[in-house]
């Protein structure tokens, strides 16, 4: 048995139940193969026991009032997973599904995100199974309040830095960075996505979206392909889509469909941005609306979609963006994409593909761009809000997505760099794991047994 595959079936044993956690672990250490093989240091420092296994994993109670004035209870989790390269960065995602191992899985992929991005950040995660859907604005805010009673203790502008995620956009990022400034008396950067009055950079919201359609162009340039006048599918309806569909607009890309958990809509005349926005950011309403709304687009339930599939890929498209949440495209999807004569999947979303439907991507051949690479967009403007605060100075919103861009073409050519060197130039998930993993593990046995 390899030096992988005895550190997977470990975690497996140790860690029962986590499916997620596992998946992520199995994706990356599989991938690393070639690399260990070549460079006997890393099991010599036993890097991947190591890297495994979470610097620090926080699990407190949130108690708070409804507007019934019942008290509820949540969970919270603040996960510290590496910090070899910088202090923890990575997002609350506030979700019924969010347990133990959703937050670990997030944070494994956020150390090797956030190393590819170039900037000093390590990985962390964080969040509660608190649903904001359905919720006052009171409500949110007594939630957000009482979740901060506890996680400032373990969070600081050098120490911890979060961001949203899934059910934490700018709102409760506001409540979030309130709560922490009445705690510790203290105004700096200890979240990111802040409202732009208050340190909030620009391009931020847009940032996960923008770069994902930035990492696809740099993949099909490599083979003289383009997105302008193609048909693309994407799924999900929160930030990472809407900017998604947004920059696929303005390339002259056609984007014709979106989803949330109830169903999609496929517009064969494009997704109308202003009308997804108005739908999802101001009225909170389902996608139903927007077929309503629009009579070229048509609305498919989510109890409709065939037995093991999302229905969203069952439409022709060139390029494919997974932008709503982790195995939304399954081994079946991906033969139907595939058939369809997809060219290019580029996730939007943490871990949008099974293990099985990136296995067929890989021997299709496919631009590929797996979500630790494509979506860093998010992370990587993070960073960048942090050196604005850090400096007092703030960027305009050119100069913001400019230094996107830069970050995903280098992202780009360091993972299909490292592809080619390891003799499989198209394969960017082992391109872009062994590049995060090398900056990590090295800067690790630089810094002794810690």
């Amino acid at each position: 048995m390899s030096y992988a595959s005895q550190i997977i079936q470990i975690l497996k044993d140790k860690n029962p139940s986590q499916n997620e956690f596992h998946q992520a672990v199995e994706e990356v250490l599989t991938s690393l193969e070639p690399l260990l093989s070549r460079e006997k240091k890393y099991q010599d420092s036993a890097i991947l026991e190591r890297m495994v296994v979470p610097e620090r994993q926080i699990i407190f109670r949130v108690t708070w009032v409804d507007d019934k004035g019942k008290i509820q209870v949540n969970y919270g989790y603040r996960i510290e997973f590496n910090s070899a390269i910088g202090p923890y960065k990575g997002g609350l995602r506030f979700h019924p599904n969010v347990n133990v191992g959703v937050i670990k899985f997030l944070g494994f992929e956020q150390v090797l995100k956030n190393s590819l991005t170039t900037l000093s950040m390590g990985g962390g995660k964080g969040g509660s199974d608190f649903d904001p859907k359905g919720k006052s604005e009171m409500e949110v805010m007594r939630f957000c309040q009482s979740f901060m009673n506890e996680l400032y203790r373990h969070i600081g502008a050098h120490t911890d830095v979060p961001a949203g995620d899934i059910g934490v956009g700018g709102r409760e990022i506001g409540y979030l960075f309130g709560q922490y400034k009445k705690l510790t008396n203290r105004f700096d950067g200890v979240l990111t996505g802040k409202g732009l009055n208050w340190g909030g950079s620009l391009v931020r919201p847009e940032a996960t979206g923008y770069g994902c359609v930035y990492f696809a162009q740099e993949m099909l340039k490599d083979r003289n392909e383009s997105l302008e006048g193609k048909i693309c599918l994407v799924s999900g309806a929160g930030n990472v889509a809407i900017y998604t569909i947004e920059k696929l607009h303005q390339i002259g890309a056609i984007p014709v469909t979106a989803s949330d958990s109830k169903g999609m809509i496929y517009d064969k005349e494009g997704i109308d941005v202003a009308l997804l926005k108005e739908i999802k950011e101001v009225r909170r309403a389902s996608l139903e609306e927007y077929a309503k709304a629009k009579p070229s687009a048509k609305y498919t339930k989510a109890s409709d979609y065939e037995s093991g599939c999302n229905g969203v890929w069952s439409i022709p498209c060139f390029a494919a963006f997974p932008s709503a949440t982790q195995n939304e495209l399954s081994a079946k999807d991906a033969k139907i994409l595939l058939q369809n004569g997809c060219k290019c999947v580029s996730e939007g979303a943490n871990m949008p593909s099974t293990n099985e439907a990136i296995e067929l991507f890989l021997n299709a051949k496919i631009c590929y761009g797996p979500g630790k690479a494509a979506n860093a967009g998010g992370v990587a403007v993070s960073g960048l809000e942090m050196a604005q605060n850090a400096s007092m100075h703030p960027w305009s919103f050119e100069e913001v997505d400019q230094k996107l861009l830069g970050i995903m073409k280098n992202i780009y050519q360091n993972a299909s760099s490292t592809a080619k060197d390891f003799g499989d130039p198209t394969n960017l998930v082992m391109g872009a794991n062994i590049a995060g993993f090398r900056k990590v593990a090295d800067s690790m046995i630089d810094q002794g047994v810690v």
